[in-house]
């Protein structure tokens, strides 16, 4: 990847059938519904794809049916967190060889009784970096339950030739972003947040240049990051004030089903099912969302349409 990401890089979700079989032509149609989004690129096999509900057999189909498909139109970036560093390298080499422009890792965790020490993250990360080319986006989330230390990462960037990209979600994230943005200098390649983009205007006045959201409005959130790094923050800011409650629904009720319901719903696929032990939202929380959607006009809710 020759070219440094910013912008909006949203997560594909991972469309089922009602049966819970995965749907690969569903993902297609995601992908081509998510590139009329206007995405600077797209992530597969992250957390709001279900990721820890799929067999390392549909791992490897998506990964291969999600490159094809898109063919270079946008970038793809490939979640490859696992807890067992052979795995993690072996995931990296395939995603390289199937042409991912970069890939996405969390620290090693198997909850919190079972988190590494930094020399073990530090060379978790080192490993993968040593067996590909292509970027490292680091994943820095309160799921893990496992503290990336701002002078670990920084570490990590100025060493490791690979680590370049940071997606923080934890709290305080902008203050996060600040110190790793001040400490790190030119090693920070690409400072962004996730979280649905609920602390986004925050993280852009920390310095962030870009977000990973769900697909649900990247086309709403989008314009925020760009006129804000334009320097249009007026119109950043009125773009923030239409978008957030839509952003604040799916983060605090919704979570990764939002995305899907509404695609199901703009006929983009044929289920919004999630896998056992996750739950259908209930028809409130559902019937906001689609409201607040159908306000905004986004683009899921109509491209199948």
């Amino acid at each position: 990847m020759k070219d440094v990401l910013t912008g909006i890089l949203p997560v594909a979700p991972t469309p089922f059938f009602d049966d819970g079989r995965v749907d690969e032509e569903g993902m297609r149609r995601v992908l081509d519904c998510m590139i009329d989004q206007g995405v600077d690129a797209i992530c597969i096999l992250a957390n709001y794809s279900e990721q820890f509900l799929l067999s390392d057999e549909e791992r490897a189909t998506l990964t291969r049916v999600s490159l094809e498909h898109v063919n270079g139109r946008v970038p793809v970036i490939v979640t490859i967190s696992h807890f067992a560093t052979e795995i993690v390298v072996k995931r990296a080499k395939e995603a390289q060889a199937l042409g991912a422009s970069m890939v996405m890792m969390m620290p090693p965790y198997h909850g919190v009784g079972l988190v590494p020490a930094e020399a073990g993250i530090y060379e978790h990360f080192a490993a993968v970096s040593d067996a590909i080319s292509i970027p490292i986006m680091v994943q820095d989330a309160p799921l893990s339950g496992c503290t990336l230390t701002v002078p670990l990462l920084v570490h990590m960037a100025k060493e490791l030739e690979n680590v370049s990209y940071f997606k923080m979600e934890t709290p305080f994230a902008a203050d996060k972003l600040a110190a790793l943005i001040e400490q790190g200098g030119e090693h920070i390649i690409g400072p962004f947040d996730g979280e649905e983009a609920v602390t986004l205007l925050a993280d852009l006045d920390a310095g962030c240049t870009g977000t990973m959201t769900s697909a649900l409005q990247p086309e709403k959130i989008r314009p925020i990051v760009v006129d804000y790094r334009a320097g249009n923050i007026d119109a950043a800011l009125d773009q923030w004030r239409l978008c957030l409650p839509l952003i604040n629904h799916e983060n605090r009720q919704c979570g990764l089903r939002a995305a899907k319901t509404v695609m199901q719903a703009g006929g983009v696929i044929r289920s919004d099912y999630v896998r056992h032990p996750l739950k259908p939202m209930s028809q409130r929380t559902k019937d906001r969302l689609l409201q607040l959607s159908k306000e905004l006009d986004v683009i899921a809710l109509k491209w199948g349409k």
